[in-house]
């Protein structure tokens, strides 16, 4: 794990912003950036449920956002901003990609796969390894997942769905 920067937090805000959006439309909330040179050139969130896709989690789609603006899948000297740690497909892109820098904000102890379940970030092995920041308004983040659950729970708690 690297350190991060007042630079990072601002970054992340953003995220945070897109993580709201995916409140507002029953998405889990996740927001992912995507920076080069202090310029935004992919942002997103979760879109799972909208799009009825296992793949659209926040990373991947900001990855597509950006190589489509770029004109190219090489997104080298860029740095990814997530609320929370990537899972296993979502580093991989982020390895695949090129992107070399990931700061994430809380930690995923289900999922995370840069350094909560495993860590893929820096696997020797691969041909492309990420440099890894966490811990980025880690409580912001946090909060807001809770309060998605929580509201989620209240929910279908009363409307008597047995799956809550």
């Amino acid at each position: 794990m690297t350190t991060y920067s007042a630079q990072d937090e601002l970054w992340m805000h953003v995220a945070l912003e897109e993580a709201v959006k995916a409140t507002a439309v029953g998405e889990i909330p996740i927001g992912a950036v995507i920076v080069r040179d202090g310029e935004i050139l992919g942002k997103a969130h979760n879109y799972r449920e909208l799009w009825q896709d296992p793949t659209a989690h926040a990373e991947i789609v900001a990855i597509r956002a950006t190589a489509s603006a770029l004109g190219s899948w090489r997104l080298t000297d860029t740095t990814l901003y997530v609320t929370v740690e990537p899972c296993a497909m979502c580093i991989g892109a982020i390895i695949l990609a090129r992107v070399p820098r990931l700061v994430f904000g809380t930690r995923d102890p289900k999922a995370g796969a840069c350094g909560s379940v495993f860590d893929l970030s820096g696997e020797s092995q691969l041909n492309h390894q990420v440099l890894v920041a966490g811990g980025v308004l880690e409580g912001e983040c946090q909060a807001l997942l809770q309060h998605f659950f929580r509201q989620l729970r209240a929910d279908a708690i009363q409307t008597n769905d047995p799956s809550a």
